[in-house]
């Protein structure tokens, strides 16, 4: 049986990585966990937390997929990525993917164009819905500063551990992510210890990744990764990192 942990990122829940949990979940003999890390989901209380807890989740959720698996893989989504990166340099993993990671976060170019957008629609109502809005607006009236500081202080104490990660990488970003920019990518694929390491870019990607317009596309990228249908020269033309 393979296993596979899928960790959402900071104020978020497992939504947000579900199109690629359940995608696998139709593969045959695949047992998926996408846990909701403390004080995140509908009932959220970022209060209590610290980022020591999240870590003791994905511990405790990777530790009991592989006493029951012969291989785990383990996909990470935004803060999810750096707690994904922490995993895979402790414990013997079969390949990583990392989307949206927050090894840096705030993308300001883009965090502009959506908010000018934001005011556009306000004044005219022409525009077409987008997600980012509310999800920031949602960030900056709800998430208490303490836990603002515990997920600097998680991207600050994971960081040391990317350069030990050893585990076959696929690192996947939207160009038009607002909040995590480019450099984390960039910087992830420079610092992760693997040979074997591959970098995507959506090109109308956003920071929502697993939920945007070319959904298709990533879930794809994601299965052919971990079924080892990659062809690593062709993919490597791909590659636009520097």
């Amino acid at each position: 049986m393979k296993g596979c942990l899928c960790i959402h990122g900071f104020t978020g829940d497992p939504w947000e990585v579900e199109p690629i949990a359940e995608s696998l979940r139709q593969q045959k003999d695949w047992l998926v966990y996408a846990p909701t890390l403390p004080g995140h989901g509908p009932d959220e209380d970022l209060r209590e937390v610290t980022y020591q807890h999240w870590v003791y989740m994905v511990e405790v959720a990777v530790e009991e997929l592989i006493k029951r698996c012969e291989e785990v893989y383990v996909i990470g989504f935004s803060m999810g990525g750096l707690l994904a990166c922490y995993i895979a340099a402790k414990y013997e993993i079969k390949k990583l993917v990392l989307l949206s990671a927050a090894a840096y976060y705030l993308n300001p170019p883009m965090l502009f164009e959506s908010v000018k957008a934001a005011w556009h629609t306000q004044l005219t109502g022409e525009s077409e819905p987008d997600q980012l809005v509310d999800l920031y607006r949602h960030k900056m009236t709800h998430t208490p500063m303490s836990a603002v500081l515990q997920f600097m202080t998680a991207v600050k104490k994971i960081r040391p551990y990317i350069r030990h990660v050893h585990t076959p990488t696929l690192i996947i970003q939207g160009e038009r992510d607002a909040l995590v920019p480019r450099k984390s990518s960039e910087y992830l694929f420079r610092t992760i210890g693997a040979e074997e390491k591959f970098i995507h870019y959506l090109k109308d990607g956003r920071h929502m990744i697993c939920h945007g317009f070319e959904q298709d596309q990533l879930t794809q990228l994601i299965q052919d990764f971990l079924l080892g249908q990659i062809n690593r020269k062709d993919e490597q033309d791909e590659v636009s990192c520097t």
